[in-house]
């Protein structure tokens, strides 16, 4: 069908579009399967809809908390010069992420009860006392004295510093765990991968169509490459070469839209 919706749709779409089933396509069942799962991930890295924003939250389990708060450490190798051997160990204040986890924003303050928790949090009592009814508080200055108080707040309560490689999955949250009990919750504000098996409209973007038909033509050239120049009965002679360079146009060119017109623009740092 023309609007794929499964994985195997793809494939019957991709093979329809290089010839099949008037043409033989020299490329076996498993390479076709590689070659969808690198289109995939091409495309979860590079397109703007292969990610999405997500909050995410944890609840601390009992064991993940005395693992955090006890400071446990793992010798990573040693080194040394001569007789003198140093051991080198690595803190295990880490939290393992699903491997669907690309990138971490920040974590949500755990503790922002200097300013704003409770009933008498400042907040409450600005609104208590002087917004009564409206128009009664200036908004300029209302404004100021918001942004004054969130200056503070970063100042006494720090957002929290992590550490995120998303090759290995952990999560560091450099924070004191000592402070915080079973109940404690983490707040991600990340990205995450989208999964075809949940949206089914994956097989049917467009670039995606058109990438994963390059990378099969560019795989049948390459294994007709050594029987070029074979005649075929008829007079009819293997190119296996010409399909080669022409995937490898086509990829280059779709190479190009990708990170030109389909990937989100890197973010200026400000600050």
């Amino acid at each position: 069908m023309s609007k794929p919706s499964t994985r195997q749709e793809l494939i019957d779409y991709c093979l329809r579009r290089l010839g099949y089933p008037v043409l033989e396509i020299n490329v076996d069942d498993d390479q076709i399967e590689d070659l969808v799962d690198d289109a995939i991930q091409h495309w979860q890295d590079y397109h703007f809809d292969g990610y999405q924003r997500m909050f995410l939250k944890h609840k601390v389990t009992t064991a993940e908390r005395e693992t955090l708060r006890s400071g446990v450490t793992t010798t990573t190798g040693t080194s040394g010069i001569g007789i003198t051997t140093v051991n080198w160990e690595e803190g295990q204040n880490f939290l393992q992420l699903p491997e669907h986890v690309i990138g971490i924003n920040k974590v949500f303050k755990m503790d922002n009860s200097t300013i704003s928790n409770g009933l008498f949090n400042i907040k409450y009592q600005m609104f208590l006392n002087d917004v009564y009814y409206y128009g009664a508080l200036d908004l300029l200055n209302y404004s100021m004295t918001k942004t004054y108080l969130e200056d503070l707040s970063r100042l006494i309560t720090p957002d929290v510093q992590l550490r995120f490689n998303r090759k290995n999955g952990r999560l560091y949250v450099d924070i004191d765990w000592r402070e915080f009990n079973d109940d404690t919750y983490i707040v991600l504000d990340c990205y995450r991968l989208i999964d075809p098996s949940d949206a089914a409209s994956v097989y049917n973007d467009w670039w995606l169509k058109k990438y994963t038909t390059s990378l099969i033509k560019r795989q049948w050239g390459q294994n007709l490459i050594k029987f070029q120049g074979v005649a075929l009965p008829g007079g009819v002679q293997l190119n296996g070469r010409q399909l080669y360079d022409d995937a490898i146009a086509e990829l280059e060119v779709l190479e190009k839209e990708l990170r030109t017109t389909y990937e989100e623009p890197p973010f200026d740092l400000i600050g």
